[in-house]
């Protein structure tokens, strides 16, 4: 692994946070898109060399909606960026974790994207990210 890519957070109304964390971070996001294979519209502020990735659910069946319906808004995920993320996929199932999908999907921000459960990962829900070329 690299470095973290991003932290995201799943939100209620993504308007609503747009303006909250561009009052944080002291200007707008750079990107917002959505991901209809997962029911999710995401909206990426930087801040330095860090991104952080708002999530908000677009059906009542996304894991975001599941996600803040168990727990509220709040940290969903660490996603850390992978160089071969096939070749990382199999490197961890190796170590023990759990991979959610052993196929990386298209996810936001022009990446390949795997999941390990957070069972295995003391709570934490890990993104794979690799960039797509």
């Amino acid at each position: 692994m690299k470095k973290i890519e991003h932290i995201g957070i799943a939100v209620k109304d993504l308007e609503k946070s747009n303006a909250l964390f561009a009052s944080l971070f002291g200007k707008e996001h750079y990107k917002i898109e959505e991901v209809i294979s997962e029911g999710v519209k995401t909206s990426f502020f930087k801040s330095g060399p860090n991104k952080i990735e708002l999530l908000q659910a677009t059906n009542s069946k996304s894991p975001i909606a599941k996600f803040i319906e168990k727990k509220g808004e709040g940290i969903h995920h660490v996603a850390f960026a992978v160089s071969d993320i096939k070749k990382e996929i199999k490197r961890l199932k190796k170590e023990g974790f759990t991979v959610l999908n052993d196929v990386p999907k298209k996810g936001a921000d022009n990446k390949l994207v795997a999941f390990l459960h957070p069972k295995t990962t003391n709570g934490v829900l890990v993104e794979l990210c690799q960039e797509i070329d």
